[in-house]
């Protein structure tokens, strides 16, 4: 898990120390923290990076200044598990350089053991999210 930035750690470890359905209560109190989209990137949202593999409409920013990368995301509030997912990327990746987001494993997230309490095509989603936020930091 030493690819990990610090902060996404500490919040894989905090998903480690939840059994069963407190891992998904977790994963909804976090979806809370999403921050909203800055009002300078309402008019661009069409220009935002869309993960077409969920089922949610999911739209990524990335934001790059001074070698570090910091996401924004429009998620609607009627989807909370992937906010929470969302959220948990934001709040675990923001700060990082390219190749510490490039270095994350694609499955990371089996850490946390989400497999437990979601369905595979959520999980499909989550990869693909992952996978977009890699994209956009090359």
């Amino acid at each position: 898990m030493s690819d990990l930035p610090q902060r996404l750690q500490e919040l894989v470890e905090d998903f480690s120390y939840c059994e069963g359905q407190e891992k998904l209560e977790y994963l909804l109190e976090i979806s809370e923290g999403l921050a909203p989209l800055p009002a300078w990137l309402n008019s661009q949202r069409d220009s935002m990076d869309e993960v077409h593999e969920c089922m949610t409409p999911v739209f990524i920013y990335a934001d790059k200044q001074d070698g570090r990368l910091y996401y924004h995301f429009d998620i609607p509030p009627e989807s909370p598990t992937v906010r929470g997912f969302a959220a948990t990327l934001q709040q675990g990746i923001d700060g990082s350089t390219r190749e510490q987001v490039q270095a994350i494993p694609n499955d990371f997230y089996l850490q946390m053991g989400l497999q437990d309490v979601l369905t595979g095509q959520r999980l499909f989603g989550i990869s693909a999210i992952l996978a977009h936020m890699k994209a956009l930091a090359v």
